[in-house]
């Protein structure tokens, strides 16, 4: 679903990228980790369009898509969440659902005058595939709650019924799990497991929490310096060596063994 190939991202002499190549099957819930300031975030913004390139290739399903910004990315099936989730805090859960889909007929000044009518269907169909989301997510209960008095978990689970709003081929999650309870992060991989299986969602997400990462992800790709460190199953890459000298030091690592 996407290849990166020879990936570099330069801010001026630092290299927060530097020379990467992943791919990411269709299908899969990847796994990318790494220390702090291994580059994963910067990696998912380059790839996303946040950011441009300084050298390298991103494809997206055999298509080269290096350099396009965010919403044409968007239009393509590529999107992404954000560890601080972004959503609008005065408008209700389904209204932010419904914010979603691009070009709405509604947008526009003169459909809104002369075809009142088919603005009108539309936004029943948006506002049924809403519902739809919200169900699936089993968030009923706060479906007219502003969104702004969400909780850290409901805002994650409102952010990832986003994606759900337009047809998406791959989703980059951004520590999905970060400031979330038990509870609810337990319902969030409940419900990208079940959008993998049943929808076919590719997803790749940053995460810390290695308990969650083994349970979600297969492969795990682990980034130290800017640069792939390991890729394998959660528990080969747990139990590399070099994987634990990036976390934890040599010297750290040489005292936990002797421990």
């Amino acid at each position: 679903m996407i290849r990166v190939d020879n990936l570099s991202k330069h801010f001026g002499g630092l290299k927060a990228v530097n020379n990467t190549s992943i791919s990411i099957a269709k299908g899969s819930i990847t796994g990318l980790i790494g220390p702090n300031g291994a580059g994963k975030t910067t990696l998912f913004n380059t790839i996303a369009g946040l950011y441009k390139p300084t050298s390298g290739h991103v494809y997206l399903d055999g298509e080269e898509i290096t350099g396009l910004k965010p919403h044409q990315l968007f239009h393509k099936g590529l999107l992404r969440t954000f560890q601080i989730a972004h959503e609008f805090s005065r408008l209700s859960v389904t209204e932010n659902l419904m914010m979603v889909p691009a070009a709405q007929m509604g947008e526009n000044l003169i459909n809104a005058w002369f075809r009142r009518s088919q603005v009108e269907q539309q936004e029943q169909e948006i506002h049924d595939k809403a519902i739809e989301v919200i169900e699936f997510l089993k968030l009923d209960h706060i479906a007219h709650e502003l969104a702004g008095n969400l909780s850290g978990g409901q805002k994650k689970l409102l952010e990832l019924g986003r994606t759900m709003m337009v047809d998406a081929k791959i989703v980059f999650l951004d520590e999905v799990g970060a400031g979330v309870n038990r509870s609810l992060l337990r319902d969030i991989g409940d419900a990208i497991i079940k959008l993998n299986e049943e929808k076919g969602y590719t997803f790749c997400m940053i995460e810390h929490d290695m308990d969650f990462i083994g349970r979600m992800c297969d492969p795990v790709i682990c980034m130290a310096e800017g640069a792939v460190l390991a890729e394998g199953t959660a528990e080969e890459v747990k139990n590399n060596e070099e994987v634990i000298e990036a976390y934890l030091g040599r010297g750290l690592k040489n005292k936990v063994v002797q421990a």
